[in-house]
C-alpha cells in the first residue's frame, strides 16, 4: 500500500520503519529541511531502540523515503497519516495548528481519492476539524474529490515502540465508512497476525480512547506516589504494599511503582488537555486535577530528600558546598526524551539550594545541555561523576543502574548517601555496606552510615 506519513517525529518516524517492515511504500514528509538531509543520510534525530536498523534497511530496500515535497507526497499515496505535534497551549489545550496545518496542504495537494488519519494524539472533534479544513480547500480548487478521515490513536511506549508497533495490545480505528475500514483492516493486517486485536468504533470515541488510556496510566502513578508518601508517615513499605494490592487480578502490578513522577511527551501533556476539554464541555474533572497536582508535588520529593539529609540551616542556600551526583535524566529509560521529566524538576531545585550537581544517563546527555548548559557537570562515565560527591540520587531507573559495583560506590563517595528514587536496591543490602540509603515510602528501612 502507498502511504505518506506528515511528521519525522517520534510517532512518524515509528509508524514509517513499522510500515515499511511490513511491505508498504512510505513515504515520510516533514518541513524541516535539516531532519530530512539527516535522513536521507541516515542520521536519526530521536534514540529509540531498534529504530535506526529499521530505518536504515527499508530505506536501503527502496520502501522508506524522506521528502519536503508534500505535493508529491499526498499525490503520490492512497493513505496519508498526520502524526504531528500538538504541543499544549498556555490554557492546556492541544495546539491543533500543525494538524489543520496538513489537512489544509492535503486539501491542496489531493488528486484523488484519500483516506486522512490522525495518528497524532487529539482531542475529541478533532476529525471535524481536519475535514473541515480539507473540504474548505478543495472549495476553493472549485474541485470536488473524496475522502475520509479516520482517528488511529497511537499507543507506543518510549523504549518499546517498534515491539508495540510490530505486536500491539490493541489498534483502534476510529471511521465511519465501511469501505475506508476495510482498507485500515488491510493495512494493519501483518501486525495481527497471532491474534486480530483490531477494534473499530466511531470517530470520537477513539479520538477520546488515547487520553482516557494516558488518564488512567498517570491516574495510577499519582495513586501510587500517593501511598509511597503515607507508607512512610505511617511506618509502612510500599513495595509490600504494592505486592499485597498487585496480586488482585482487578487492579495488577502495572504503572504502581513509586517514583518521582511522570514525565514525558504524552502523559502531562494528554492530562492537561482533558481537563481542558472537560472545562469546554463544563464539567469539573477534580479527578484528573488532583492526579495532575500530585504528580507537581512528587518531582519536588526527591530533591527534598537531599535536602534533608545534607542541607545546613540555611534553607534558601541549603546544599551550598555540597556536591550531588545524579543517576538517570530522561523521563524513563530507553529514551533520550526529557520533557516534562522529573529530572528538571530535581535539578533545578539542588541548584537553587546552591549544590553542585554532577550527572550521568545513557542516552539524554545531548538533551540535558539544552536544559541546563554550563549550569552542571556531565559525564559518560557513571562512576566518575561520584568521585568527591556528598550523595548519590537514582532518578531514572536505566538497566545500568540496578545492580552497579557497590564497591567502587562505596571507594568513590565522598560521604555514603543515596537517595534512590526509584527504589532499586535492598535496603538490607545497603545497611550491610554502611550506606545511608534512603528511598521511597519505605519506613524503616533508611539505614545507619552516610557521612563519615
Amino acid at each position: 500500500m502507498k502511504i505518506c506519513i506528515f511528521g519525522a517525529g517520534y510517532v512518524g518516524l515509528v509508524a514509517a520503519a513499522c510500515f515499511a517492515e511490513s511491505g508498504n511504500s512510505v513515504i515520510t514528509v516533514d518541513i524541516d529541511k535539516k531532519r530530512i538531509e539527516d535522513l536521507k543520510q541516515g542520521i536519526i534525530p530521536i534514540y529509540e531502540p531498534g529504530l535506526k536498523e529499521m530505518i536504515l534497511r527499508n530505506q536501503g530496500e527502496g520502501r522508506l523515503s524522506f521528502t519536503l515535497d508534500m505535493e508529491e507526497a499526498v499525490k503520490a499515496s492512497l493513505v496519508c497519516f498526520i502524526a504531528v505535534g500538538t504541543p499544549p497551549g498556555e490554557d492546556g489545550s492541544a495546539d491543533l495548528k500543525y494538524v489543520l496545518g496538513v489537512a489544509r496542504n492535503i486539501g491542496r495537494a489531493m488528486n484523488g481519492f484519500k483516506i486522512i488519519v490522525d495518528k497524532s494524539t487529539v482531542p475529541v472533534g478533532t476529525a471535524d476539524k481536519v475535514r473541515a479544513a480539507v473540504q474548505e480547500e478543495l472549495a476553493a480548487r472549485g474541485v470536488n474529490l473524496e475522502f475520509d478521515v479516520v482517528s488511529n490513536p497511537e499507543f507506543l511506549k518510549e523504549g518499546a515502540a517498534i515491539d508495540d508497533f510490530m505486536k500491539p495490545d490493541r489498534v483502534v480505528i476510529g471511521c465511519d465508512n465501511v469501505r475506508t475500514a476495510e482498507i485500515m483492516k488491510e493495512l494493519y493486517d501483518p501486525f495481527m497476525r497471532k491474534q486480530n486485536r483490531m477494534i473499530i468504533m466511531d470517530v470520537r470515541s477513539a479520538e477520546m480512547t488515547k487520553y482516557a488510556a494516558n488518564a488512567m496510566l498517570a491516574t495510577r502513578i499519582s495513586f501510587m506516589n500517593q501511598i509511597a508518601n503515607l507508607c512512610e508517615l505511617m511506618g509502612a513499605d510500599v513495595m509490600s504494599v504494592r505486592e499485597g494490592i498487585g496480586s488482585d487480578s482487578r487492579i495488577g502490578y502495572d504503572f504502581l511503582f513509586p517514583g518521582p513522577g511522570y514525565g514525558g511527551s504524552c502523559f502531562p501533556k494528554d492530562v492537561k488537555a482533558l481537563i481542558k476539554t472537560a472545562e469546554e464541555s463544563k464539567y469539573d474533572f477534580l479527578l484528573l486535577k488532583a492526579v495532575e497536582e500530585v504528580n507537581e508535588l512528587q518531582k519536588e520529593v526527591v530533591a527534598g530528600k537531599l535536602i534533608k539529609l545534607l542541607g545546613s540551616a540555611d534553607e534558601e542556600k541549603a546544599l551550598t558546598g555540597r556536591i550531588v551526583a545524579c543517576w538517570g535524566l530522561s523521563f524513563k529509560p530507553r529514551t533520550d526524551d526529557m520533557r516534562e521529566a522529573p529530572a528538571i524538576t530535581i535539578i533545578e531545585r539542588l541548584l537553587s539550594s546552591g549544590a553542585t550537581v554532577r550527572v550521568h544517563d545513557p542516552e539524554a546527555l545531548k538533551e540535558a545541555r539544552n536544559y541546563f548548559g554550563d549550569r552542571i557537570e556531565y559525564s559518560s562515565s557513571q562512576y566518575d561523576i561520584l568521585d568527591g560527591a556528598d550523595a548519590l540520587a537514582i532518578i531514572t531507573d536505566w538497566n545500568e543502574y540496578r545492580n552497579p559495583d557497590f564497591d567502587r560506590i562505596k571507594t568513590s563517595l565522598k560521604n555514603l548517601n543515596i537517595v534512590d528514587g526509584r527504589n532499586l536496591y535492598k535496603p538490607d543490602r545497603m545497611a550491610a555496606a554502611g550506606f545511608k540509603y534512603v528511598p521511597l515510602g519505605r519506613a524503616g528501612v533508611s539505614v545507619s552510615g552516610g557521612e563519615e
